[in-house]
């Protein structure tokens, strides 16, 4: 069993509540008044966090291709983050919601799938 799998819950909440802040810093309100999310206003030990928890979270899934439990979900969560950035960069602020929704809804069914993978193997 790959025990870095059981990392999965922790980046499961990490990944809703990234879901929660980019709502909230690129959602339909800052949108509909044309405001730049870079611009807004983010506490120090949010932005620290949201850092050091992204940085964390690609390492995890980099460690999840060194064995063979994981390692599919652990190449769709890389190739999504890869596609999700690229053409986040190409598009305009009004679809960087949509992207990021589409990206994050991919990635928390593959941590899901991870879970019950991981599940299932223990209770064998």
């Amino acid at each position: 069993m790959n025990p870095f799998a059981l990392l999965a819950p922790l980046f499961l909440l990490f990944e809703l509540w990234q879901l929660f802040l980019s709502e909230r810093y690129m959602g339909i309100k800052q949108i509909r008044v044309n405001a730049d999310p870079r611009e807004l206003p983010m506490s120090g030990w949010i932005a620290g966090s949201w850092a050091g928890g992204l940085l964390v979270y690609f390492l995890w899934m980099v460690v999840l291709l060194f064995h063979p439990m994981g390692r599919a979900q652990g190449l769709v969560l890389l190739a999504v983050t890869a596609v999700g950035y690229a053409v986040r960069g190409a598009c305009g602020l009004k679809w960087v919601l949509v992207v990021l929704t589409f990206e994050g809804s991919i990635r928390v069914g593959m941590l899901l799938s991870l879970l019950l993978v991981t599940g299932r193997h223990l209770m064998k």
